[in-house]
């Protein structure tokens, strides 16, 4: 529906597969967590490996289906807070591999990974700012630090592989098409490992971060909720359907 999986030698690949861009409706990322959980528990897999097909990794939520319908944002918020903390809370180490666009809840499944390998054509940006949205800031500081994330956050602008991975977000960055074979070798690697020990270490890596990226997030998404009930949000998700500069109003005018 939204990912094909295939598990063999103790490595699941998950596979986004929704064309055009890999957007993902409420129902999208509710099934990515699912199916991120249940590999998890799975004795078989020692390694999940995330890629994509199409032009890029993911470019976030279905805009357009929170254009049509404003009240799914619950829904959605809700989706990709699991999906991202599935990947984060999952037992065994999870892979990145990311080529193309990375934009918005990209940001959250690479963020919320072990490690990122990308592809030198990969860029990685939160266009919220300008769809009427907010989120996943908490994960872009993950990778990128804080002053690079407050530029991101606030201007929509994206970077490139190359300074992705001078910033210290990407574990490699590869030709596009070594990717796969990059992050497969990667896994393999991990995979080969005893699975008892992996699995403490990822246990263990989570408990010693600084960062709690489950409770920061979902501090974020009270704001992301907040603004979606503005018709500044309204209007900047029409904007982007109908392709377009938004129109705000100037709400100290109305005092």
């Amino acid at each position: 529906m939204y990912v094909d999986v295939n598990v063999r030698d103790g490595i699941a690949e998950l596979v986004l597969n929704h064309p055009p861009v890999n957007a993902l409706p409420a129902a999208g990322w509710s099934h990515l967590a699912e199916v991120v959980s249940s590999l998890g528990r799975d004795d078989a897999v020692r390694v999940v490996l995330i890629a994509a097909e199409g032009r890029g990794f993911c470019a976030g939520v279905d805009i357009k289906e929170l254009a049509r319908d404003g009240s799914l944002i619950a829904a959605v918020n809700r989706g990709c807070y699991d999906a991202f903390a599935a990947i984060y809370d999952c037992p065994v180490p999870v892979i990145s591999a990311v080529h193309g666009f990375c934009l918005g809840g990209g940001i959250g499944l690479a963020g919320s990974s072990d490690l990122v390998i990308a592809s030198e054509d990969a860029s990685f940006g939160l266009p919220e700012i300008d769809r009427g949205a907010l989120g996943a800031a908490t994960h872009l500081m993950r990778l990128f630090g804080m002053q690079k994330t407050r530029r991101m956050l606030y201007t929509g602008e994206p970077i490139g592989a190359q300074e992705a991975y001078r910033l210290g977000g990407l574990e490699s960055v590869v030709k596009r098409e070594n990717l796969r074979p990059a992050a497969r070798e990667l896994a393999a690697k991990l995979a080969a490992k005893s699975p008892k020990a992996m699995r403490l270490a990822k246990w263990s890596l989570n408990g010693i971060e600084l960062l709690d990226p489950k409770q920061s997030y979902r501090f974020e998404q009270g704001f992301t909720f907040e603004l979606y009930t503005s018709p500044d949000s309204q209007e900047a998700r029409d904007a982007f359907v109908e392709k377009r500069e938004a129109r705000f109003t100037d709400t100290k005018k109305k005092g």
